[in-house]
């Protein structure tokens, strides 16, 4: 019986698809990231030759990774890659931009070198936007890698697909969830514990958008529930903390839980 046991394991590795290992796809994230931020960074470099002979590393590591997933990926591997590299600086603008709106919309942040340096939601955005652009490529495994190592580091889940505009606020950001189908505006704002979710999970409705759409400059307070395809947060709206949404809200809303209470006689 053993035999058979560790014969049918054998065979599993065997016949396995390549997988890129989570920790050379991490490595290579940090590096990326410091490289596009010296706030992140461990080391100084002394000229723009070295920092260029540094960046070839990180896209030889990039290639090598992809290398191992080829014959899944929908176009050659030198063409995903080239294709990644050309949207890094609009990436680059875009996580400005979040850490510029961090840094306005938390009264505690006293730099962007803080918030870029110290904080999860920021971690959390710079990860999910680069795993998006891989999402969008087609790419398998490696953008579900990338936003579950952000989730282990600071407990906030992105799903890769979900898309997000620009100037997005995550404040503390423990506990959130925001699902595959999402759609998020501009300026968003939203603290801990929220769930972007969907009413129902059955696997025939995968294809389908499942979870709601936020628009421009809304604030979603901790612990709100927000659920379904269907569901629309009008722009310019507040949500309260932990409330439960299951239909649209109109915009320019204010949306609070109210507590009933009972005076004990």
């Amino acid at each position: 019986m053993e035999k058979q046991f560790i014969e049918r394991l054998f065979n599993a590795h065997k016949n396995t698809q390549s997988i890129p290992a989570p920790k050379q796809v991490c490595a290579w994230l940090n590096g990326l990231l410091k490289a596009m931020f010296p706030e992140l960074a461990d080391r100084k470099f002394v000229n723009l030759r070295e920092f260029e002979q540094h960046y070839g590393e990180i896209k030889l590591e990039l290639y090598n990774i992809l290398k191992t997933i080829e014959s899944d990926l929908p176009q050659p591997t030198e063409a995903i890659e080239e294709a990644f590299l050309e949207k890094l600086p609009a990436v680059y603008e875009l996580l400005l931009k979040d850490a510029e709106a961090i840094l306005k919309g938390d009264p505690a942040a006293v730099s962007k070198i803080e918030v870029i340096r110290t904080y999860p939601g920021f971690f959390a955005i710079a990860v999910y936007r680069l795993a998006h652009e891989f999402q969008k490529l087609g790419v398998p495994l490696i953008p579900r890698i990338l936003t579950e190592h952000a989730h282990s580091e600071t407990g906030i889940d992105i799903h890769p697909a979900a898309t997000i505009g620009e100037s997005f606020c995550i404040d503390h950001g423990t506990g959130m969830v925001i699902g595959e189908t999402v759609e998020i505006g501009n300026y968003v704002k939203i603290y801990q514990g929220v769930t972007l979710g969907a009413l129902s999970v059955r696997k025939e409705f995968a294809k389908t958008k499942r979870h709601p759409t936020i628009e421009d400059r809304v604030v979603i307070y901790s612990g709100a529930t927000i659920l379904g395809g269907d569901t629309i947060i009008g722009h310019d709206s507040i949500i309260g903390g932990n409330v439960w949404i299951i239909k649209s809200v109109e915009p320019h809303s204010r949306v609070y839980y109210k507590q009933e209470e009972e005076i004990l006689k």
